[in-house]
């Protein structure tokens, strides 16, 4: 089984949004500094999440990307489905050709178990993984570190008084 990193960055990005979505547009920089996913790489996942009519671009100042609609009507599938990513158990990409151009033996079984994959990922909305404990710990944890980065550091300053 396989989700390669597009699909894998597109969920972690979209929760990102999610969780931050009560504060108004979210910047690719500020996802991009709390996951550690590259800037460029996001602005490529997210032309192709605006296209998917995932979320919605605010130009200006304090723009960014927000949720075209309520996160619990985005599935995980149809981020995953939005980067042209797929969920794909077999070797062949699902082409049948796995066994020197034919179909093998266990062919329709990794096709099926691809789609059991698809059907439980589109059970699942952002909105219930925003309300998981472990993801509230998480998002917690890379909100406290990015505010201790931020911090400025003030240098000490001697004061003397002078009569």
């Amino acid at each position: 089984m396989r989700l390669t990193t597009k699909g894998r960055y597109a969920v972690t990005a979209m929760l990102d949004l999610a969780l931050h979505a009560q504060h108004g547009p979210v910047s690719l920089a500020d996802i991009s500094e709390r996951q550690g996913i590259s800037l460029s790489y996001l602005e490529q996942l997210f032309a192709k999440l605006r296209r998917g009519s995932l979320v919605t671009s605010v130009r200006g100042p304090g723009g960014g990307y927000q949720l075209s609609r309520e996160m619990a009507g985005i599935q995980v599938a149809q981020v995953i489905d939005a980067v042209n990513e797929s969920v794909d158990a077999t070797r062949c990409q699902g082409l049948g050709d796995c066994h020197s151009g034919d179909t093998c033996l266990t062919h329709h079984l990794w096709c099926d178990l691809s789609q059991q994959i698809h059907e439980f990922l589109s059970g699942i909305s952002l909105a219930d993984l925003v309300k998981r404990r472990d993801v509230q710990e998480v998002a917690l944890r890379q909100d406290m570190r990015r505010a201790n980065s931020q911090t400025p550091q003030l240098d000490k300053i001697e004061a003397s008084a002078i009569e």
